[in-house]
């Protein structure tokens, strides 16, 4: 029997490929997002209009099998008018768990959350940092409506990179456009400090297999390389063929905020996942290369 799968957050990078993937797997996949998908793959597929923030009329949800949900506010999504914690409580920690239980109510039997890794890999910053603090509240509120019946799991990853044909993702635009040389006031170099990194090829694998085989109730850690942000830097270069040495400076670097690095600039969020769920690793590189090469 083929699976009816609701990919939320589905014309975005990360949700819009794990949809791809799910269909390709033979899933009657439908993709949901606030607007329309530009890319015409994502575009090729069925689409409804959806805000997840918005109480949902839950005849909207029925008929679905299950949820893979990849959206959430992050730095990319603020309303500059508002503080910034009032927003990541709002849309995470009370939007995303009322959501799910709204698809609960419509007949939904599994659903899956793509999270963050910050919340299990720094657990300190959950106290100290507002949107950590939204991760972990919406992780942990949509793991606590796991009950026969509906089942909910969590996949938490870390820096993903990547490409769908067809759409533009303006940060990994600009990196390589800086790797090419194309931005020669930027100086080169990687902040102090670093990440783990994985693929969207990747992270696709590990969210078909947590929605196929993942233990209801848990929260998974994924990820692939732990890299420094110099070497990082350092692939884009290789990708569009100029390879070189890029140094690693205790100092904010344009293209990598300190806002943006969680785990304060200097730090290195290293670790290897203990591989539960099964998915492709080491394909960090061959990812940037592919979206090098659309660039």
């Amino acid at each position: 029997m083929t699976m009816k799968a609701l990919v939320v957050g589905g014309t975005g990078l990360l949700g819009g490929h794990a949809a791809l993937y799910l269909k390709e797997r033979g899933f009657d996949v439908t993709i949901a997002a606030r607007s329309a998908p530009k890319a015409p793959l994502l575009a090729a597929l069925p689409f409804i209009e959806l805000d997840y923030i918005q109480q949902c009329d839950t005849a909207r949800l029925r008929g679905f099998d299950a949820l893979l949900f990849c959206a959430g506010q992050d730095i990319r999504h603020v309303d500059h008018g508002r503080p910034l914690e009032d927003q990541w409580h709002a849309r995470n920690s009370e939007a995303i768990p009322r959501f799910f239980a709204a698809v609960r109510d419509a007949g939904v039997r599994r659903a899956v959350m793509l999270g963050s890794f910050y919340p299990q890999l720094a657990p300190e910053l959950i106290e100290t940092n507002a949107y950590v603090r939204s991760r972990h509240e919406s992780d942990v509120g949509i793991r606590a409506l796991n009950e026969p019946g509906f089942e909910t799991l969590t996949v938490n990853a870390p820096f993903v990179v990547g490409h769908i044909p067809g759409l533009v993702n303006e940060m990994f635009k600009v990196y390589v456009a800086f790797a090419r040389g194309d931005l020669p006031d930027l100086p080169v170099f990687g902040p102090k400090g670093g990440s783990n990194f994985m693929s969207v090829r990747s992270l696709s694998e590990a969210l078909h297999e947590a929605l196929i085989h993942g233990t209801p109730g848990k929260a998974y850690l994924v990820g692939d390389e732990s890299l420094t942000f110099a070497q990082f830097f350092a692939l884009f270069f290789d990708a569009v063929g100029k390879p070189r040495e890029v140094p690693e400076l205790d100092q904010e670097h344009p293209l990598l905020p300190d806002a943006v690095i969680y785990t304060g600039r200097g730090n290195y969020a290293r670790y290897e996942p203990d591989m539960s769920l099964t998915y492709r690793r080491n394909d960090v590189a061959a990812a940037i290369r592919a979206l090098a090469a659309q660039y």
